[in-house]
């Protein structure tokens, strides 16, 4: 019988857990496992003894981290893991990474091979079933970059790189990674700029030339999610228009779509004003028709552009169906006389 059948659930427990973050205390392994820091240690010896580097230090900082080497880890996935891999190697085919289509299938087919029995079959009907659709237009990220960033983010390491902006062109930024984040199909990188004093949203697509500084920083506590969504709320950009909407709010806040969000705020129980800003007059345009569904609303401001273009795709509007209208009630006139 070979060396890794013979290893106790508790060990491949182990295993699974040092490979899910990059050091744990002898405390926290303990407590995961349900057993004494003794334990820990023992387990960890007889991992070394199977030859699966595992490093450790002393002191009130020390911890235990698996090391790269010869031996791979057996991957350990319950039920639930294992179809959230095989989903999130689907969906990565039709996302905004360059080359993921074929990349994301070779995985998924590999990662069957190596699965338990039991599991094989439910994670083929997922690569069979399932297929993401690219999104048009959307930027692609390079994923050389997308992985140094992620490692920098797990390892709370400074890294540096070349953001290309909107307004400023090309800057050489040095930044703590905090976290990468996905919203619309775009990639985030959410960092603290110390030559700012101030966290920074970077677009990942726009990243180029990324450089881990091999120095670590402590990390600082926020909510990526959260914050990037507040950013993107009050974010002011060239194109703006205000409304006050005969509607509640949370009605007017549920009708919002894509990246695009408006700033709500109640004016009673049955109406509200919103604030839409975005980078072209057409990206308002949607959100001005979603909330014209709701009921009347008024302008109180726009932004010359986006005032013509809304107004022009308006009297469109009204032309077509005038004339569709026109030509259905002809029509039927016709017909009613034969």
């Amino acid at each position: 019988m070979s060396a890794r059948r013979e290893m106790p659930g508790r060990m491949l427990r182990l295993l699974s857990l040092l490979q899910s973050r990059r050091e744990w205390s002898g405390h926290e392994l303990a407590d995961r496992l349900g057993v004494t820091e003794r334990t820990v240690r023992r387990d960890v010896e007889r991992l070394r003894a199977l030859d699966y580097p595992v490093t450790g230090t002393t002191g009130t900082a020390g911890g235990y981290r698996l090391g790269s080497g010869t031996h791979l880890p057996p991957l350990q996935l319950d039920d639930d893991e294992a179809i959230a891999v095989a989903l999130g190697l689907v969906g990565a085919a039709g996302g905004g990474v360059s080359g993921m289509a074929a990349s994301s299938m070779s995985a998924l087919a590999k990662l069957e091979q190596v699965l338990p029995a039991r599991l094989r079959p439910q994670l083929a009907a997922v690569s069979s079933a399932a297929e993401a659709i690219p999104r048009p237009g959307v930027p692609q990220v390079d994923p050389g970059v997308l992985a140094v960033l992620a490692r920098c983010c797990r390892n709370h390491e400074i890294v540096a790189f070349d953001y290309h902006g909107r307004q400023r062109g090309t800057t050489r930024r040095r930044v703590e990674p905090h976290q990468l984040l996905t919203l619309s199909w775009r990639w985030y990188l959410l960092a603290f700029d110390p030559a700012r004093d101030d966290w920074r949203i970077f677009r990942v697509d726009r990243i180029s030339s990324v450089t881990p500084a091999l120095h670590r920083f402590t990390p600082r506590v926020l909510d990526g999610p959260s914050y990037l969504l507040e950013s993107f709320v009050s974010a002011q950009y060239e194109h703006t228009v205000e409304l006050t909407v005969e509607a509640p709010a949370d009605a007017v806040t549920s009708t919002f779509e894509g990246v695009v969000r408006g700033i709500v705020e109640p004016l009673g129980p049955s109406s509200c004003t919103v604030r839409f800003s975005a980078d072209t007059p057409a990206l308002l345009l949607t959100q001005v028709a979603a909330i014209a569904v709701l009921g009347p609303f008024t302008v109180d401001r726009a932004t010359p552009e986006t005032s013509a273009l809304i107004t022009a795709a308006g009297a469109r509007l009204v032309r077509a169906f005038a004339l569709g209208n026109d030509q259905a009630d002809a029509e039927g006139q016709h017909t009613d006389g034969e």
